[in-house]
């Protein structure tokens, strides 16, 4: 099997100051592509920690994506760890210092000196290009292992995998297929109760069951190679049947997503009123382009009964001339209140917020989740008021 694995650089990354958002994509690139990464490694910027990770790295891998380190300034090493691995003096590259001059002669500027430096690589480095950036990519062979070193600036990183890398990895593994990756997101249940009924099913051989929490959902993951695709869509069939009304949708698109199409489709428009979510509900379907009408946050409201806020989503429906009003009410003694006013019905709930270790902007989020799935179940002809594990429903309300 190709051992596929990514090194990381750069002591920003190391100590947690910013987000390696460049692994978390590759990983998923990856993956997609047929090339699923063994593993990730992060190392500082010290010149000799970045030479021993390169030269043990290189002896398990056949592939290694090494990320960062590439640019004009002292603490860019990548190239010079490079040399010193692979035992070969750094050379400045005369067609990579005529990219860099043209690229600033394009913006009317002055390469400067310290940009040069960018052009010194490894004697023996094959360039990998940069269409969009001065840091020049480069590759080479230590140990018998393929690395490539490519720019931390996510915009360079991704062009150049998606533009030189991956397609010289198809070149030089033609026959890698890509996994077969299944995946649902559910709302309402627990990782341990999911994995609890399913963890004892016999899978396919080579396939694995996988979880992700992200608050406040969490997807199921059913991964194996392409060769099992009859038996895993056959399992598949079981575990959504068993998610059951927790399952809120499939692949990767997201419920807002997914409701903003159906809303289209049916030619709906929506009125929103907030108070707890502060605008998180609008910005949510905003964000996909949901056909939405003027909406509003407001900071309380006198009457916290179910028909009161029932009546507000009426009336916002009414007077923004929507389809449906959906209005998200305060949050009080650890209860919730939303309200869904549709053509047909309205409906509200109570809902008591059973987890007490949740943070405000956890609670919101979950808020506005609530409110997607009233509204998913509607457009959906489900039944509106969906069962939560962890959430107790205090109170209903339908007119």
């Amino acid at each position: 099997m190709l051992i596929v694995e990514m090194l990381s650089t750069g002591d920003e990354v190391l100590h947690g100051q910013i987000v390696d958002t460049n692994a978390a994509w590759l990983a998923d690139c990856f993956f997609q592509a047929g090339f699923p990464l063994s593993s990730r490694t992060t190392v500082g910027d010290n010149l000799n920690d970045l030479v021993q990770v390169l030269l043990e790295r290189s002896q398990q891998a056949d592939v290694l994506i090494v990320n960062g380190g590439l640019g004009p300034t002292s603490d860019d090493l990548s190239s010079l760890a490079a040399a010193t691995a692979a035992g070969v003096p750094l050379v400045e590259h005369a067609e990579w210092i005529a990219v860099m001059e043209r690229y600033f002669a394009s913006r009317e500027r002055v390469m400067p000196e310290t940009n040069r430096k960018q052009a010194l690589l490894p004697e023996n480095a094959e360039l990998v290009d940069n269409p969009v950036g001065t840091a020049c990519g480069f590759s080479m062979v230590i140990n018998d292992c393929l690395l490539f070193f490519t720019p931390g600036v996510p915009s360079e990183f991704k062009v150049m995998v998606e533009g030189q890398i991956l397609p010289r990895l198809r070149e030089y593994y033609p026959l890698t297929e890509a996994p077969l990756c299944l995946r649902l997101t559910s709302f309402g249940r627990s990782e341990s109760s999911l994995a609890k009924q399913f963890d004892g099913l016999p899978l396919p051989d080579d396939c694995v069951i996988g979880y992700r929490s992200s608050m406040p959902i969490i997807e199921l993951k059913l991964t194996g190679p392409a060769t099992q695709k009859e038996p895993m869509l056959a399992l598949w069939q079981i575990i959504k049947a068993g998610v059951g009304e927790n399952l809120i949708f499939e692949g990767t698109i997201g419920l807002p997503s997914v409701t903003c199409h159906d809303l289209t489709q049916k030619q709906l428009r929506v009125a929103i009123s907030e108070q707890f979510s502060a605008g998180l509900l609008n910005w949510t379907l905003n964000s996909v382009s949901a056909p939405l009408t003027d909406s509003k946050v407001i900071t309380s409201q006198d009457n916290q009964h179910l028909s009161a806020l029932l009546e507000h989503a009426r009336q916002i429906a009414k007077q923004q001339n929507a389809h449906i009003g959906l209005a998200i009410g305060g949050y009080n003694e650890g209860c919730l209140s939303l309200a869904l006013h549709t053509p047909e019905k309205s409906y509200a709930q109570c809902i008591r917020y059973m987890p007490n270790n949740h943070t405000t902007k956890a609670k919101q989020e979950v808020s506005v989740m609530l409110m997607l799935d009233m509204l998913q179940r509607w457009l959906q002809e489900r039944k509106v008021f969906g069962h939560y594990e962890w959430l107790e429903q205090a109170e209903t309300l339908i007119s």
